[in-house]
């Protein structure tokens, strides 16, 4: 009889500090059926990652996951955030992906779920619009105060960055956490997820640009949605995948841009 303990498949995860790459170790801790592992790397003096990381992935970026499985002759390498989702979703995590169809509507165009198209939109929504909004605010915010400009040019860079704040940035924060405020509000079956009723792997993917950039986020203008990320905070999986990560690095964790 075939151990199959020994056919069952393994993911590592390779972790990368101050980066997306936590949101995946929750997700792993989520999944069912496999082995897993995190391997850890340190960001060099100038905040880039160490070029180990591209031994494992043309981009040296993190998150990546190599997976090891009997079908494979070598591990298969799976990179970009919502990607790994959707792969670990598909093979470990269908419970965390809504129910696609109505009943009696399967196949069908416009046959979709609320969920579902709610979920669809999430794993797009994290990086291709909020996260990059955040990044270039993050971007701004050393501009106008960050160590690396010299003094004497802070007045201009302040000015600049003022008027981009201004006239770009705010408008589009309040936008952005006005939009999630509502979604959460209007959830489906009354939910306290975005999707609805239960976690799934879009909250997951969302959690970090939404915890990373709460400092951004006014409580008072956006109850719903700061409750909503109090949630998230709060939710096991986030919690174990936080002590697991610490207990293997050996350092607190604090999710930041």
């Amino acid at each position: 009889m075939v151990d199959s303990q020994a056919q069952k498949p393994k993911v590592v995860l390779h972790w990368l500090e101050k980066s997306r790459s936590q949101r995946i170790l929750w997700l792993l801790q989520e999944c069912k059926g496999l082995d897993w592992e995190v391997k850890t790397y340190k960001r060099q003096p100038n905040m880039l990652a160490p070029p180990a990381l591209k031994e494992v992935h043309p981009l040296g970026k993190s998150p990546v996951i190599t997976v090891e499985s009997p079908a494979l002759s070598k591990p298969m390498v799976v990179a970009e955030s919502a990607a790994i989702c959707e792969y670990l979703c598909d093979h470990f995590a269908p419970h965390l992906v809504p129910k696609r169809y109505k009943e009696g509507k399967e196949g069908q165009v416009g046959g979709e779920t609320e969920e579902w198209l709610r979920y669809r939109f999430y794993m797009h929504y994290a990086e291709g619009s909020l996260m990059t909004l955040l990044l270039l605010t993050l971007f701004m915010d050393n501009l106008r105060d960050g160590p690396q400009v010299p003094w004497f040019i802070k007045p201009v860079t302040r000015l600049i960055v003022g008027q981009i704040d201004s006239f770009f940035l705010k408008p589009n924060h309040k936008t952005h956490f006005s939009f999630l405020d509502s979604e959460v509000a209007s959830s489906p079956n009354g939910g306290q997820y975005l999707c609805g009723t239960e976690l799934t792997a879009a909250d997951i993917l969302m959690s970090f640009p939404l915890i990373a950039g709460k400092g951004k986020i006014d409580r008072q203008e956006y109850p719903k949605l700061t409750a909503y990320m109090d949630r998230l905070e709060e939710h096991e999986g986030y919690k174990a995948s936080i002590k697991k990560i610490e207990d293997i690095s050996g350092e607190p964790f604090k999710a930041m841009l």
